[in-house]
């Protein structure tokens, strides 16, 4: 995702950031190809969420990830969890 779509994602909930992530997923286990593809924020009661889409998949799954704070995601070592 290019720093101008993260950007407009970023602005588009109310000026909130996003608290999913968006991945279209190839292939499993080790050789599974996750490309990032849009953003998610919750709704205030939690029941649902808003989705912003760059793309839309014709093959793969769709696969939504908590976001994580930077300081946590660079701890883990390798790979999305």
């Amino acid at each position: 995702m290019t720093a101008t779509a993260e950007n407009t994602e970023e602005q588009s909930a109310k000026g909130r950031t996003p608290t999913h992530r968006l991945y279209i997923v190839t292939g499993d286990g080790e050789n599974a190809i996750w490309r990032p593809i849009g953003a998610g924020w919750s709704h205030s009661d939690g029941k649902g969420f808003n989705l912003t889409c760059d793309a839309m998949p014709l093959q793969g799954r769709l696969v939504m990830r908590e976001v994580k704070p930077k300081a946590v995601a660079n701890d883990q070592s390798g790979g999305i969890s």
